[in-house]
């Protein structure tokens, strides 16, 4: 009685060596590293590796490692290596083709980078860094795209010879015609423009009014949140920052987490800028429809703009900062569709001025009587206005701003502009000393509670008491290889999680090892006992664990931030230990008291 096959003592023994081995990365510590990737996502070669190791010897540091991981570029160096001047030489040469970011890496034997292993990582509010959460304006979204409808159905309209006046009030397109019989003309060119378009006739039999319907509506705001969620990453890549956080929550709210970085006014100003450019040609006339004023930035005068625009932000692909004549100027590079436009443009304009106008969303507190209101608004001025002199497409300079502005502009032009302006609601610093305090603590709760259980159970439980420690042991082992094999963020919360799992793990033991003392106190035998006591209390250990799995698992699907952290480690925690209290201990008792006449048990 009580003998498992050898089978399932060998299962049993991979699984606790596997879990051993998934968790030994944890052992290492980090160490300062640089980390090099491509900007266009191009795999890095092991001859491109060499020459950033070369480079960086040239300045007398010799990296301890520089391996390749995920086609990126990673040079370990010592503890206590100064990384700024290796980061700054490093930028000097690649900038502007590579995110070059300072960081933390694992000190690891190069056998287990070679199995692909690596310690679970730890969140933002272990390692230190900024928390930013961002509401989208997702009115200005939709707004947006119906400026685009109106310029779209405008330009439609006059192609095909039909007089109108189109105009956007709030979400209400109107399309005025002169005379009724081009009405249903103008509704079909409104219906090519964009079939699922709501089109209503006006009241007064020669106009049309427009709206863009629910599902468009939802649609374009689902498109601006994602949209800004590629354009932020793209951004935060470029502030150097090594494995951030991007990531949509809710309806209109965008989570940033960015562990390393110190410089929380940096981050402000780059990823909530909502700055992009555009170029209108100017209204020499001063009376083409839609053409209307844009003041002037500094000693630029203000001009007549016309409503077309010629190309914009989002049409650009590349963008770089410098100096052209002693004056600082952002290089342009469009896109197929913007080169296109550009192109038509200066054929059909030589010699006319064209200006670049700066565009910027803010949001400010204003007092209203008693009380605080948030004010949107948006400023537009004309950097630059400049007269063709020759046929461009694709390529050109702008003029204009300072040094500083030229320089975060190309930055925000090369990382993409916003669908939708963003605010910040909420941001956290956590410095790097509170995040390793935070462990030290988290980690010292889970010494003193796994300890004080170890006592206890070694004291009323005798022998069996050591094998259900054993058993905790292999459980917090099973843990952090499971958060390691599934790169889980290990949070502080995550950490209370653990440290319940740890007084809930040795239950499962309690019920077992209690039901085998009744089964002895009955006059059952020392074999009789083990095997009811295991059988008889399992359904209650399960009915247990697995309600409190699931309201594990409700906490993860509705919860956000520190109670994900939370739940994920609780579940973890409740399967694993499921395991080791279960078929972990039944092992060693049946290969220490199985198949034996035995007259008493150490329990």
């Amino acid at each position: 009685m009580n003998k498992y096959p050898a089978w399932l003592n060998m299962l049993v023994l991979a699984i606790l060596l596997a879990g051993c081995l998934l968790a030994l990365p944890n052992i290492y510590g980090s160490v300062p590293a640089v980390q090099i990737a491509d900007n266009g996502g191009v795999a890095y070669t092991q001859e491109r590796l060499d020459d950033f190791v070369a480079l960086v010897e040239e300045g007398g540091v010799t990296p301890e490692v520089a391996y390749l991981q995920d086609g990126r570029a990673v040079l370990r160096f010592d503890s206590g290596t100064n990384l700024a001047p290796i980061d700054e030489q490093l930028r000097d040469r690649y900038d502007r083709v590579a995110s070059i970011a300072q960081t933390l890496t694992p000190k690891l034997p190069e056998w287990i980078r070679d199995l692909g292993l690596s310690p679970m990582s730890l969140g933002l509010d272990l390692r230190g860094g900024v928390y930013v959460l961002l509401e989208v304006d997702m009115a200005k979204a939709v707004q947006s795209r119906l400026e685009l409808y109106q310029q779209d159905l405008n330009d439609r309209l006059r192609a095909e010879g039909i007089r109108n006046r189109v105009d956007l009030n709030g979400d209400l397109i109107n399309v005025r015609l002169t005379t009724a019989t081009e009405l249903e003309r103008a509704r079909a060119e409104v219906s090519r423009a964009d079939p699922d378009l709501l089109i209503v006739d006006g009241a007064d039999g020669k106009s049309l009014q427009v709206r863009m319907s629910d599902a468009q509506i939802q649609a374009r705001r689902d498109f601006a949140i994602d949209q800004n969620v590629t354009t932020l990453r793209n951004r935060v890549n470029q502030l150097g920052v090594a494995e951030p956080l991007v990531q949509r929550q809710g309806e209109d709210r965008i989570v940033l987490q960015l562990p390393g970085v110190d410089d929380p006014n940096k981050v402000d100003e780059i990823i909530t800028a909502t700055a992009t450019i555009e170029f209108r040609m100017v209204d020499l006339s001063g009376d083409e429809p839609g053409s209307r004023r844009y003041q002037g930035r500094g000693s630029e005068p203000s001009q007549i703009l016309k409503r077309r625009i010629v190309a914009s932000g989002d049409q650009i692909v590349d963008a770089s900062a410098g100096f052209s004549e002693g004056k600082p100027i952002v290089s342009i590079s469009l896109d197929g569709a913007g080169g296109e436009s550009m192109l038509d443009n200066t054929m059909n304009n030589l010699g006319k001025p064209m200006s670049t106008v700066f565009i910027e969303s803010h949001r400010e507190e204003i007092r209203v009587g008693d009380r605080m209101e948030t004010r949107d608004y948006v400023t537009e001025e004309i950097v630059s206005t400049a007269t063709i002199q020759g046929v461009f497409k694709d390529k050109f300079q702008i003029s204009g701003l300072t040094p500083g502005e030229a320089s975060s502009l190309a930055l925000l032009l090369r990382a993409g502009a916003l669908a939708a302006p963003v605010y910040k609601i909420d941001q956290r610093t956590i410095g790097p000393s509170l995040g390793q305090d935070n462990i030290d603590r988290g980690f010292n709760a889970i010494k003193i509670g796994f300890l004080a259980v170890i006592v206890f159970m070694a004291i009323y439980y005798r022998s069996f008491g050591m094998i259900a420690n054993a058993a905790l042991l292999s459980n917090l082992v099973f843990i952090v290889a499971m958060l390691s094999f599934l790169q889980a963020s290990l949070t502080l919360p995550g950490i209370a999680g653990i440290v319940l799992t740890v007084g809930m793990a040795v239950d499962a033991n309690v019920l077992i090892f209690e039901r085998i003392r009744e089964e002895l106190s009955a006059g059952q035998t020392p074999q009789s006992a083990i095997h009811s006591g295991y059988e008889k209390a399992l359904s209650s250990i399960a009915d247990a664990n697995i309600t409190t799995l699931i309201a594990a698992v409700v906490l993860f699907g509705v919860g956000t931030g520190p109670i994900k952290g939370f739940a994920i480690t609780l579940m973890l925690g409740i399967i694993t230990s499921m395991f080791t209290a279960i078929v972990g201990t039944r092992v060693i008792v049946n290969l220490l008291y199985g198949g034996r006449k035995l007259t008493s048990l150490p329990v």
